[in-house]
């Protein structure tokens, strides 16, 4: 479908939504079926649980597989409850993403031209200069683009190595926040969740369901409407039944196929205006995900983690050193702080 169908499919009513994602779904195993393939769901927070219980419900019988070990302590909970899980173990672990990749924070698009920023003498300077302020090179047209430019806020903690593209900053004075004394990284589900469940899925002749919805934003939305729900591709094929659904919507559907909730979301309420909400996380992923943090407010996801496990708290902030990079990145984290430059020049000054 086009983006402008796409978008009308997104207006439907909720009963309308779901029997679409009915049709889709079973569109997407009559083709598995004719095309001598298995399939899977693939399983890990609220979004892609509900999906689970969906399927079954409709009759359809799809190997549920997770990298359960990245989730929530209370979202494990949850899997243990669906039987027949495989649990897919990571590449690498945690602490090992970090250490040799670096810290995933801001988007995956934005983190991905971060890590270019912080290559010393990177050769893609074109695109180093775009990055730094927009302006393409003779492949671009000498086009503005807003779309590649990082963001100001962006560039002045993370741009210092390439200061002399934008002289209309003074760098004397972001002095403490033009090379970021730690890397950052997107390649952090890669090598925890995205390789390990592909190989799994490849070695088991599997095509696999996924919970993604467009709602959701980013480079989800931009996927899915530009692919539809079902996508056969040479390299990828994927259903994602959800993909036109609201948070509303898949919230509503939890609540009709009496999806247990893990503790992590809280309970599902209903505001004024009648949309549907989790009253503690609305969304959750790896417990030392950074991705995002920036605009939650607070309490946030890592003040949940201090609430709930303490001790992994402690690790992360301390241990690991993701409280310093929220202090650089100005996110509180804190009883009550809102990360201010006075523990960023605090941590610079003591060498961070």
């Amino acid at each position: 479908m086009t983006p402008y169908e796409f978008m009308q499919k997104q207006s439907l009513p909720y009963e309308a939504k779901v029997v679409h994602a009915e049709v889709k779904a079973l569109e997407f195993r009559d083709w598995a079926i004719s095309n001598d393939r298995n399939i899977c769901v693939s399983i890990g927070g609220l979004d892609s649980i509900t999906l689970y219980y969906f399927l079954r419900h409709i009759g359809i019988d799809a190997v549920p597989a997770s990298v359960s070990a990245l989730e929530d302590k209370s979202i494990q909970k949850v899997h243990r409850q669906i039987p027949g899980l495989v649990r897919i173990k990571p590449y690498k672990t945690k602490v090992q993403v970090i250490r040799e990749h670096g810290f995933p924070v801001i988007s995956k698009e934005k983190a991905r031209k971060i890590e270019n920023l912080q290559k010393p003498d990177n050769p893609k300077q074109t695109f180093i200069h775009a990055i730094m302020t927009g302006q393409m090179g003779e492949q671009g047209k000498f086009q503005y683009s807003n779309r590649i430019k990082l963001p100001e806020k962006w560039i002045r903690l993370f741009g210092g190595l390439y200061a002399h593209h934008r002289p209309d900053i003074d760098w004397e004075e972001q002095r403490f926040r033009g090379i970021a004394p730690f890397k950052v990284s997107s390649d952090c589900c890669k090598w925890m969740k995205e390789k390990p469940a592909q190989d799994w899925q490849k070695e088991n002749n599997m095509v696999p369901y996924l919970g993604l919805m467009a709602s959701e934003g980013g480079q989800r939305e931009k996927g899915l409407m530009k692919n539809g729900c079902n996508y056969i591709g040479k390299t990828t094929i994927r259903s994602c039944p959800f993909a036109i659904f609201s948070k509303t919507d898949l919230l509503q559907l939890a609540l009709d196929l009496k999806v247990p909730i893990p503790s992590i979301y809280g309970t599902i309420e209903r505001a004024p205006d009648g949309t549907l909400y989790t009253t503690r996380a609305q969304r959750t992923g790896c417990s030392m995900c950074g991705f995002g943090i920036h605009i939650e407010k607070r309490p946030h996801r890592f003040d949940r983690l201090r609430e709930d496990s303490p001790r992994e708290w402690e690790f992360w902030m301390h241990k690991i050193g993701w409280g310093k990079v929220l202090d650089y990145i100005g996110v509180g984290w804190r009883d009550g702080s809102q990360g201010d430059a006075d523990f960023l020049l605090s941590g610079m000054r003591q060498g961070f």
